[in-house]
């Protein structure tokens, strides 16, 4: 199958689901004001991280009833801290749709070892029934599940009564889609996500409810330093003023702070969210003309415009192994890759085979638009 070699190639091939692309117009030089080689407990590091926290709040719209503060280990530390810091105090329901999802099914599982937990599952490409959901329960689940492109359409299906917290780990829906503050007792992301910062740092978000499970419930495991919420059954407030659990990368800190700013120049949260959605519709009409390529995400609603996740549906694009298509979409990655196009797109190693293509809103629409001819070449390569 012979498809003449596109002319135009992507300004930036990074587009990969994490760490992100930069913003557009990055250079180190964004990072010329960091405060490296002084304590991030001096007043000066202090202000610096009031100051990420302030603009975060600002952007997102997190009502001031909600608690924000930077913790270690990116997503996966925020998400850990809440699950060991809030759970066992009622029964756990997790919903699980793709890897991320599942891995937290395990460690409430086979860590914390919870007896009243039920798990709720479905395949890549699909969502639980979401009306289901048992709220008399703390329920965990991804806002957005990076490495499957399927999204929560709404929190609608969040009671206002609900009994128990709802736990939304959005590292890729943060500043692309709209969170819905009065439904959410505890949302978790990352730097390196949507707003293409560094990596290594978390962001804790928690509301009332949260506040007061943590302050009435002691948990019956030991838990170490790096995940202590609390201090005489009291929140140590300080987590939330800047004041962080560990040493933070004052580096990183600056380079959080320039994408907030970058982001407070395009109109903040909703042009983020526009950019993204622009990204995702050039895929999309990409994907309503292709002979090869379909989403994962077959429903509309629940399509991630973000971490976009698609599959072949050429039943005959396999090499050797007939029924081994992933080894079809390695060389053609690589293809990509090697003509220095697209960067980090292969499916996520948990996940059907695939592609994943990042459309948040570092990335620039005219880098996709450049991109997807070269999909098609690489596939008609390779077939």
């Amino acid at each position: 199958m012979t498809i003449a070699k596109p002319d135009t190639r992507p300004a930036n091939p990074n587009f990969s689901s994490g760490p992100c692309a930069k913003r557009p117009g990055w250079t180190v030089d964004a990072l010329s004001d960091a405060l490296t080689g002084r304590s991030h407990r001096s007043g000066p590091g202090k202000k610096k991280l009031a100051e990420a926290i302030d603009r975060t709040r600002a952007i997102l719209g997190v009502p001031d009833t909600h608690k924000i503060g930077i913790v270690p280990a990116s997503d996966t530390g925020a998400v850990e801290m809440a699950l060991w810091s809030l759970l066992g105090a009622r029964g756990v329901e997790l919903l699980v749709w793709e890897s991320f999802g599942a891995g937290w099914a395990t460690d409430v599982t086979k860590q914390l070892k919870l007896d009243d937990v039920k798990v709720t599952k479905a395949e890549y490409g699909e969502i639980p029934d979401l009306g289901a959901v048992d709220f008399s329960r703390d329920v965990v689940f991804t806002w957005n599940g990076t490495t499957s492109g399927v999204k929560v359409p709404n929190g609608d299906w969040i009671p206002d009564d609900r009994e128990g917290l709802s736990i939304a780990d959005s590292t890729s829906a943060a500043f692309a889609m709209d969170l819905p503050w009065e439904k959410l007792d505890v949302v978790t992301y990352s730097w390196q996500k949507v707003m293409g910062g560094e990596a290594a740092h978390g962001m804790l978000i928690l509301g009332p409810r949260a506040v007061e499970r943590l302050q009435t419930y002691t948990p019956p495991w030991p838990l170490p330093k790096i995940f202590r919420l609390t201090k005489g059954g009291e929140l140590i407030e300080g987590i939330f003023r800047g004041e962080t659990i560990n040493t933070p990368s004052m580096i990183a800190v600056e380079d959080a702070i320039d994408g907030l700013k970058w982001a407070e120049s395009i109109g903040g949260l909703d042009g983020l969210k526009t950019r993204s959605e622009a990204n995702l519709k050039v895929i999309e009409d990409w994907v309503e003309q292709s002979d090869w390529c379909a989403f994962l995400a077959e429903d509309k609603a629940i399509r991630s415009n973000t971490s976009v996740c698609l599959k072949v549906k050429d039943p005959d694009f396999t090499v050797k192994d007939p029924k081994n298509q992933a080894t079809a979409l390695k060389l053609l990655t690589s293809l990509l890759n090697d003509e220095g196009v697209a960067y980090d797109i292969g499916g996520y190693r948990d996940a059907p085979a695939g592609l994943r293509i990042w459309a948040g809103a570092t990335v620039e629409t005219s880098d996709l638009e450049a991109l997807l001819p070269w999909l098609d070449w690489a596939y008609g390569q390779v077939k």
